[in-house]
């Protein structure tokens, strides 16, 4: 038999009673692969609790050394922005009428101009539904004495200083008011036409006659009103239509006293002055058959 070699000899591990074969040295300082520590290996672990960055010295290693991502600093909160300044609202203006009227000129049925139509335009702006026509006609007449009524004035439907300077953005005055005709200028009204009218007794009637030469129903009315400063519509039927239709219990002398075609001036207790056709002259008589009432005051 041969004898073992001394290389193949085994030998015991010290303490563990086994055998294991003694392949590296003792004083083998090194690692297994993949195991290699940097010296600062310690020190990056004791630094781990920092946030996630290692410490070296007085430089801090981002969180790239130890595999994550570095973490920026939360940003300081902005503050809010202020809220803008809100304008003050625009005081509101007055809405100037469409159609100023014409500071003189009287308006009644009949009348035909152009500042009719200012009238007209004016009145559709408070809510009138009229023809700009220039006409004042049987419409245009309803629809001022409704203005007149809103604004609390006098309803005889003639624009004069009262209606038109309300039209105009005045306002109106009520009835009874500064601009109202007091008692003392209504009865001087009154004796004034009566007067007149009287003056014209015995007068020719002629047919679309307006003087002392000659006179018809018509223009017997309007020589006695324009004595008193008021002026008409020329014509019969529109002297009848263009005024205020009151009672004969509430007539008053020189207030008009109208038949279809035909016109007179009231004379109180019952009579009437007219330019009679009939008669062929200027009279004063007794009412006959159911007439309406007239007051332009």
């Amino acid at each position: 038999m041969v004898a073992p070699t001394a290389c193949s000899t085994p030998r015991l591990s010290a303490g563990t009673g086994r055998n294991e074969p003694l392949i590296m040295a003792q004083n083998n300082t090194h690692r297994l692969a993949g195991r290699a520590q940097l010296p600062t290996h310690h020190a990056q672990r004791a630094a781990r609790g920092l946030g996630g960055a290692a410490v070296l010295g007085t430089v801090v290693l981002g969180s790239a050394f130890v595999g994550g991502s570095a973490q920026a600093a939360p940003a300081a909160p902005t503050a809010p922005a202020a809220p803008a300044a809100q304008a003050a609202p625009a005081a509101p203006t007055a809405a100037a009428p469409s159609a100023a009227l014409d500071s003189t000129q009287k308006l009644r049925w009949g009348s035909r101009s152009g500042a009719v139509q200012d009238l007209q335009t004016a009145l559709n702006d408070h809510g009138a539904n009229l023809a700009v026509d220039g006409v004042f006609g049987k419409r245009t007449n309803a629809a001022v004495k409704d203005y007149q009524a809103s604004q609390g004035l006098l309803v005889d439907g003639v624009v004069g200083p009262d209606t038109r300077g309300a039209l105009n953005g005045g306002g109106g005055v009520a009835t009874g008011g500064a601009s109202a005709p007091s008692a003392s200028s209504s009865s001087s009204s009154t004796s004034s036409i009566v007067d007149t009218a009287r003056s014209a007794l015995g007068t020719p009637y002629s047919w679309g006659g307006s003087s002392l030469s000659g006179l018809d129903c018509s223009g017997l009315v309007n020589f006695a009103y324009q004595a008193a400063g008021i002026d008409l519509p020329r014509s019969s039927s529109q002297i009848a239509n263009g005024g205020t239709r009151i009672s004969q219990s509430q007539a008053q002398p020189g207030d008009i006293v109208a038949w279809p075609g035909h016109v007179a001036i009231y004379a109180g207790n019952g009579q009437v002055i007219d330019a009679s056709g009939s008669k062929q002259r200027v009279v004063e008589r007794g009412i006959w058959g159911n007439p309406s009432f007239v007051s332009y005051r």
